[in-house]
């Protein structure tokens, strides 16, 4: 008998999932819904530091081998499609647009100039790597909070258990086996959800950190050939 009835408990997920209670279903289909948001996250952030750091070599490389910086602004402002070429374009226009001034009275607004361009260089990198941290946050949130709310569904489905050894009075494996079941796949989906998690923040992370200093040394060495121009 005992044999039969373990035989009737079906422990596939779906299953193990329909068996459930409704505090443990809603633990998992929170901790799945975070997981595919997470994975959206990840492939959508994998795509895009891809691409723009194909870009910015590209546009280092083109910027360094360019003749004059009026002709490379033209081409440039054409297509400003990552961080590197918005804060160029940016300075560039300011630059331009503090031009006419400038030669007017050159004593008093020289130093005022380059200070204008650096702030909005950093102004235009600190707006570009906000939008490149969007998301970052929900993964560190996941990877930090999804196993403590495994742990939570792990607790409810021991508590199940308990329940169901003290109203049929019976010890067995038999009678423990769906809440035991029910915990260890809440704690299962809870480290699911958080290792891609944990491990793309890092890695992410990571990378913006490098791209960020990138983006700084090519600010620094955009405000010498700059001040080396307003010295000229």
């Amino acid at each position: 008998l005992a044999g039969s009835t373990a035989a009737s408990i079906d422990f596939s997920m779906w299953g193990m999932f329909m068996q459930a209670d409704l505090v443990v279903k809603s633990v998992l289909v929170l901790l799945i819904l975070a997981s595919f948001w997470c994975w959206a996250i990840i492939f959508e952030k994998y795509f895009l530091f891809s691409n723009i750091k194909a870009k910015a070599a590209r546009f280092e490389s083109d910027f360094w081998s360019s003749e004059a910086l009026d002709k490379f602004y033209e081409k440039s402002k054409k297509r400003v499609n990552h961080p590197m070429a918005v804060i160029f374009v940016a300075a560039m226009e300011e630059w331009f647009r503090s031009k006419n001034s400038t030669n007017q009275n050159p004593q008093g607004l020289k130093i005022s100039l380059r200070e204008r361009i650096v702030q909005v260089m950093l102004v235009s990198r600190n707006r570009e790597m906000e939008h490149l941290e969007s998301g970052l946050g929900f993964l560190a949130t996941t990877g930090s909070s999804a196993p403590f709310i495994g742990l939570f569904g792990t607790v409810v489905g021991i508590m199940n258990s308990f329940q169901a050894i003290a109203i049929s009075k019976n010890t067995s494996l038999v009678a423990v086996a769906p809440g035991i079941a029910e915990a260890l796949f809440a704690t299962a989906i809870g480290l699911f959800a958080a290792i891609p998690a944990v491990i793309a923040y890092n890695k992410f992370s990571n990378e913006l950190a490098r791209f960020s200093n990138k983006l700084e040394d090519f600010s620094t060495e955009f405000d010498t050939i700059l001040s080396r121009q307003l010295e000229a």
